[in-house]
This record gives structure tokens, C-alpha cells and sequence, in this order.
């Protein structure tokens, strides 16, 4: 089967309802999570992706009971401290930051020598914002220059510590909320504001934790070896998914879109009031709550005008993985986007701020990028009539989904590599737009 899509013709406008697989961020903290419990926990809805799949075949290999249908998942956890395996064992974290950042969290009491690697797109990007304040604990870590591959050989004894995340990673801070769920005594981080999904989870489940929310940081103390009971979770839906529709829905003619039981955890929603500010029209229905997260419906019309942006900085760390869709937006505005302090960009992947600057080049739209800005020139009248191919990407499974949504919005003859990308994070994104008359070759 061939790894290149083509695609010639823009998409016509559409009505149509759309349900979107299960968060990814959620589905592998509830995984990672499911095996310090001793408890049986089962997830439905469970997003069933490489990088989940890459989680759940860690956890095996730690001695872990899993068991999957389809997205349905059970898990036998082995408790804090509880995982069993040979010396010198290797685990293998595939494209996932998310699964390989955490999972470290999980090995500080490692008493045998764990080896953890990736893909060459992981490999590339920086584990030492995690190593240093895992080694805080008692771990000893031996690296590559900060970066994978990874040996970890744990203590038998850590201790809580202090931590200050400045950069915003929600990967970071989890992975010491992990590590603090196994040690004695008190941790205490101050974190830079990110995605809350491991607070939330861990209130949910009871566990000693406090968070004290300050303008520009939360300040958060976990308390250690307490039992984690069993987590039963129906995954709600993925808000970076639900966001490539989202845009295509906003930027064709005469279409309507309503997608159901989305996340919108505030964390998560910087995409949302970033696209409302530029006129998208899009609104949330029928909020609700379930275990910890916050859920609605989402209603996205077509827009004829689209205002340029000067982006607040505020909205960065909860729109980090969909700036790449939000500059396709602003290729349509009528004047110029500003968007700064996005270095954090090009540690995803793929280096993201340069791609979307080279899509944006390919497509027509002037812009200036630094190593965390872009400035973008756009075009309301945006047309494209040219080839354009999309490659040698590292395999970037939101830069192939953004290049898609770019064909199918302002047209051109595509050709676009590494289609099994998606499976990263989104195996159905290409059924979904086949659901609302996309047409593929």
C-alpha cells in the first residue's frame, strides 16, 4: 500500500455530525496510571494509536496485565513499585514525548536497569528537562547528550524534592507527579501553567494532592506511597483532533459541523479562543462534567472574514499542538498574524515553527519566522493552482494532517509522504474526512 496521499480537488461544503477517537494525553495517563494501581481498571473509548499502543507494550514488558478489544482496554496493575521484569530490559517509546517523559516518572525505583528508546524522531528532542529533576530523586540516568537513548537505574530510597518547570510542559510536570506518587514525604513543583490532566486525574482518584493556582504558575504538592485505586474511564474526545475539522469547516464555503463529547479542559482550549478572536464561528453546547474533565458538543460553522492576530502569549502552552492549523487561518486573514514565544515548537516532532513557515512559503502566504516567532501575511483571496509536495518531514503526523487540511481548504494538486504518520495520533483522521466527501487518490 502506497505512503503517499494526492489529492486535487477541494473539498465541497458539508453538514455533518462527527465523533472524534479518544484523547491521546488522557488515554496514555490512564494507561500509566491503571498500572501503579492493584486494582482492576478498564477505558473505553481508548484512542488505539501507535503512541498508545507503544504505552500499553511498555507496560507488558514491566510485568503489566493488558488486555484490548478494539478501544476498549483492561489493566491489572502491579501497584507502586510493583513492576517485574529482567535486567537490562529495553522499552521502546515509538514517536511518544508523552509516553517516554512519564514513563520515567514510573522507573525512579527501578532496582534493575531499564534501557528506554525511540524512533528517530524522538531521539532527537530533549529529555533532559526530565533527567534533572528525576536525578533530584535518587535515579541515576545515563543519556545521549540529554537525549535518547535513555538507561535509568533507580534508588532504593528517593526522597521528595522541589522542582521549578519553567517552560510549560505538562510532560515534565507529570513526570515528577509520577516520580512523587512513589516516594515518601512531600514533592512540591512550581510549574509554568499547562495542561492539567494528571492534576485533574490525580484528584479524582483521591490522592493527596493540593494545587494552588497563582496568575502565571500553579503551585502543586503530591504526597507519595498511598494506593491508587482502580481508574474506569470512558476517554472523551480529543480537542487536537477535533481541531484539524475545526479549521476545515471554518475555511470551506456553505459547510457546518457539530463534533461530540470533546475534551475542553481549560488547559487544552487555547486553540478555541484563539480561532474565536479571529472570527471563526465556533461554540460549545451542552458543557458537562465527567470524573474530573470538563465535556461538550461543539458547533463550528463556515467564515467569510477572518481578522488577523497579534497572538497572546497566554494562550501558548494550551494551543501548543495546533499553531501549525491556527497560521493556516491566518493565511486567510486580511492583514497580518503575530504569533511569538513558540520556541517550544521545535521541540515537538518535528521542528514545528519551521514547517509551518514552509507550508505557509509553499502555499503563497509571506512570512517571517525568527527561532520563536512568525509573522504571517495573509491573503483573503488565497488560491492555489500549483503542484506541492510535502516530505522528509520526520514522519511529523501533524504536519502531514496540516498539509491536508491545506489541500482540501485552498486547492492545488498535493502530494503528500508518510501517510502512516497518523497513526500516531490519529489512525481515522483520513476515514473522518471521508465522512464529510473529502476525495483521496
Amino acid at each position: 500500500m502506497s505512503n503517499l496521499i494526492r489529492i486535487k480537488n477541494k473539498i465541497n461544503g458539508f453538514n455533518k455530525n462527527l465523533i472524534i477517537d479518544g484523547d491521546k494525553s488522557l488515554s496514555i495517563r490512564w494507561a500509566l496510571l491503571s498500572s501503579q494501581s492493584q486494582k482492576k481498571c478498564k477505558a473505553s473509548n481508548l484512542l488505539v494509536s501507535s503512541d498508545v499502543i507503544s504505552t500499553l507494550d511498555c507496560l507488558k514488558k514491566l510485568g503489566v496485565k493488558v488486555k484490548i478489544k478494539k478501544n476498549f482496554c483492561e489493566i491489572i496493575g502491579l501497584g507502586l513499585n510493583g513492576f517485574k521484569y529482567k535486567n537490562n530490559l529495553v522499552l521502546d517509546a515509538g514517536n511518544s514525548g508523552t509516553l517516554g517523559r512519564l514513563i520515567l516518572g514510573l522507573l525512579i525505583h527501578s532496582k534493575k536497569s531499564v534501557k528506554l528508546k525511540g524512533d528517530k524522531s524522538l531521539s532527537k528532542r530533549d529529555f533532559q528537562r526530565v533527567i534533572k529533576p528525576l536525578e533530584k530523586f535518587g535515579a541515576k540516568f545515563n543519556s545521549n547528550y540529554g537525549k535518547l537513548p535513555i538507561k535509568v537505574q533507580g534508588t532504593d530510597y528517593s526522597k521528595p524534592i522541589k522542582y521549578y518547570e519553567k517552560k510549560g510542559s505538562a510532560q515534565c510536570k507529570s513526570a515528577v507527579m509520577f516520580a512523587a506518587l512513589n516516594t515518601f514525604g512531600e514533592t512540591i513543583i512550581k510549574a509554568k501553567k499547562s495542561r492539567n490532566h494528571s492534576e485533574l486525574l490525580f484528584k479524582y482518584l483521591k490522592l493527596p494532592i493540593k494545587v494552588i493556582k497563582k496568575k502565571k504558575y500553579d503551585i502543586i504538592k503530591v504526597k507519595g506511597k498511598n494506593k491508587i485505586p482502580a481508574l474506569n474511564y470512558s476517554i472523551p474526545s480529543d480537542i487536537s483532533s477535533a481541531a484539524f475539522f475545526i479549521v476545515l469547516t471554518a475555511l470551506t464555503k456553505n459547510s457546518k459541523l457539530k463534533i461530540k463529547n470533546i475534551n475542553i479542559n481549560p488547559s487544552r482550549m487555547g486553540v478555541f479562543y484563539i480561532l474565536k478572536l479571529m472570527g471563526v464561528k465556533i461554540a460549545k453546547f451542552n458543557v458537562r462534567n465527567y470524573k474530573g474533565e470538563k465535556i461538550a458538543d461543539l458547533l463550528i460553522k463556515s467564515t467569510n472574514k477572518i481578522k488577523p492576530i497579534n497572538c497572546p502569549t497566554k494562550f501558548n502552552s494550551s494551543a501548543i499542538d495546533e499553531f501549525l492549523l491556527i497560521f493556516l487561518i491566518a493565511a486567510k486573514a486580511k492583514g497580518v498574524s503575530y504569533f511569538k514565544n513558540l520556541s517550544e515548537l521545535n521541540q515537538k516532532e518535528s521542528p514545528r515553527l519551521k514547517w509551518g513557515s514552509k507550508i505557509l512559503r509553499k502555499i503563497g502566504i509571506k512570512n517571517i519566522v525568527t527561532k520563536n516567532s512568525i509573522k504571517i501575511y495573509g491573503n483573503p483571496n488565497l488560491k492555489i493552482k500549483k503542484k506541492i509536495v510535502i516530505k522528509k518531514f520526520l514522519k511529523d503526523h501533524r504536519v502531514f494532517m496540516t498539509s491536508v487540511i491545506a489541500a482540501l481548504s485552498f486547492g492545488g494538486e498535493w502530494q503528500i509522504f508518510d501517510k502512516s504518520s497518523i497513526n500516531t495520533s490519529f489512525p481515522s483522521f483520513l476515514e473522518k474526512l471521508d465522512q464529510l466527501g473529502a476525495n483521496f487518490e
